[in-house]
């Protein structure tokens, strides 16, 4: 298993090796483009210079948060990200229970579209921060954070997986009715294969939105930890340096929590034969 994990891993980089170069070069140019603005904001004395530390100092920053606890908390950032996962795979799992099985539902059924529907239209619109103050309040400091980031993954998994079931191919439908499918198979063999790329699209979308609602969220009140508290709490005392350290940690988390998505992506999409 270890080498077939190696071959593949071997086999994605010769594939994509100059996706990987220009990759780094982008991410080198970046922090480049940092470190040199930083200099000049030094060099003619600007009263921002404080709010722009050098990446160097930031990456200290980031080590140092692994390794000592916050002296306001007594947490390391192991802990606050430990506390923010599970904050986001409660509310996804959550959104997920929720939004597949109805989006399925509105999908294949105008009755339940026509129910479902104008709700849907209405709160829709209506940003998932809005609802952190009355949620923190009726849901607690616990389950408040949890139902924020349900909110915000919940939308684009359920309008992704409607627009998967309406955009099955009526030639598909009619060829398994032809081989004698019942719907219980039509369903198995046909829809939920054919909805699975639109599904996980709307998971990847979700798990982006979940992450700036947590952290919103996190921001917002004192849950005993989270990243977005780390965030808040470094920013109010100055520590500027460790406030990046954190918004690097959000996105390094949000771009693992988007890959896992990918990975099953792709083995869903082999195990039910679409690749």
């Amino acid at each position: 298993m270890t080498q077939d994990l190696f071959r593949t891993l071997q086999k994605t980089v010769k594939e994509n090796w100059k996706q990987y170069v220009l990759a780094v070069i982008s991410v080198a140019v970046f922090i480049a483009a940092w470190h040199l603005y930083a200099s000049y904001l030094r060099e003619i004395d600007s009263g921002y210079k404080g709010y722009i530390p050098y990446p160097m100092d930031v990456a200290e920053a980031l080590v140092d948060s692994f390794q000592y606890e916050d002296p306001n908390t007594g947490l390391t950032m192991s802990d606050h990200i430990g506390a923010s996962l599970e904050r986001i795979i409660l509310g996804f799992l959550i959104a997920m229970v929720v939004a597949v099985p109805l989006g399925l539902l509105m999908g294949t059924f105008r009755t339940v579209d026509a129910v479902g529907r104008p709700i849907v239209e209405l709160v829709r619109p209506i940003p998932p921060l809005a609802w952190i103050p009355i949620f923190i309040v009726v849901l607690g400091m616990l389950w408040g954070p949890v139902a924020i980031v349900a909110l915000g993954i919940f939308f684009p998994v359920l309008l992704n997986v409607m627009f998967g079931v309406r955009s099955v191919e009526p030639t598909l439908m009619d060829a398994a009715k032809t081989l004698g499918a019942g719907r219980g198979q039509m369903f198995l063999k046909v829809v939920l294969p054919f909805t699975t790329p639109y599904l996980m699209t709307g998971v990847k979308v979700g798990l982006g939105i979940g992450w700036m609602c947590i952290v919103a969220a996190e921001m917002v009140g004192n849950y005993g930890g989270g990243v977005g508290f780390f965030i808040k709490d470094t920013a109010d005392v100055g520590e500027f340096e460790y406030m990046y350290a954190g918004m690097i940690v959000i996105g390094l988390l949000g771009i693992f929590t988007t890959g896992v998505a990918g990975f099953i992506e792709t083995r869903l999409s082999r195990w039910m034969g679409m690749k």
